[in-house]
């Protein structure tokens, strides 16, 4: 879990905060950035050979559930694999869960 404490829609890269808060401004700056905003819940996976282990390893994949800008659209592919979320929504829920929470995606 990372980002605790950060103000919505803070921008990561490599799971650090930048010190930027992302804004269309920024997003013109940097129109090539896969934006990770506000919240990273980084998975784990517990099934072996299906997300945990050698080539599969949801964790050494660097996937993660985190926050996108609100202009992105949901529900259609556009991440490097991560699980993108509306960050009030993944603010909400790293509220919620703790390191160690069991994510099932369907």
């Amino acid at each position: 879990m990372i980002g605790g404490g950060q103000p919505e829609r803070s921008v990561f890269r490599g799971r650090r905060p930048t010190g930027e808060v992302y804004s269309p401004e920024l997003a013109e700056e940097f129109p090539n950035r896969d934006w990770i905003l506000s919240r990273i819940l980084w998975l784990c996976g517990r099934e072996s050979g299906t997300n945990r282990g050698p080539g599969v390893d949801t964790f050494r994949r660097f996937i993660y559930i985190h926050g996108t800008p609100d202009s992105e659209p949901m529900g259609i592919p556009m991440s490097h694999g991560c699980v993108r979320m509306r960050n009030a929504d993944v603010i909400d829920l790293y509220a919620r869960v703790s390191p160690g929470t069991a994510v099932v995606i369907r």
